[in-house]
């Protein structure tokens, strides 16, 4: 029996806008201390302004990004015999989600100079052409785990 308890998570919650679960992950994201009409304001007013110049409805735009963001590999540390190896493991779609949707708004927050709306609105337009610092952030991750592969076996 393993020691970690599986967790189901309970029932998906949805956006009142749209109804989608991503969606309503990253409103939480944006949210701070609490306010979460901000936050929703900000989500949706970028997510409108990243479709319109996608030419796509505002789901099917973030989807776009979290998918070219979304990464496959991460690397792991182990303590093994007195030394840490990266370990590279294999990214469950969920956390796979999380974490594209956490470096959106990490970088989102990080530039500054333009409304918030307008940055997070930037960042997901260019994580669904397939470029930006998000999607830089991914192939970095990718390119640790391929360098760490002779560390797999230590994976469990």
């Amino acid at each position: 029996m393993s020691r970690k308890r599986s967790y189901s998570g309970g029932p998906a919650k949805k956006d009142f806008k749209y109804g989608n679960e991503t969606v309503y992950m990253l409103v939480n994201k944006l949210m701070q201390d609490g306010k979460k009409t901000v936050a929703q304001n900000i989500c949706y007013g970028a997510l409108e302004q990243a479709s319109s110049q996608l030419n796509c409805s505002p789901v099917e735009a973030l989807g776009k990004a979290i998918e070219n963001i979304k990464p496959l590999l991460e690397v792991k540390s182990r303590r093994v015999g007195g030394a840490n190896y990266q370990v590279p493991v294999e990214v469950s779609q969920r956390r796979g989600v999380v974490l594209s949707i956490r470096w959106i708004v990490e970088i989102s927050r990080a530039s500054k100079g333009r409304s918030m709306k307008d940055r997070l609105a930037s960042e997901l337009l260019m994580a669904a052409k397939g470029e930006g610092a998000a999607v830089t952030k991914k192939e970095t991750m990718h390119k640790m785990a391929e360098a760490n592969k002779a560390f797999a076996h230590y994976r469990w």
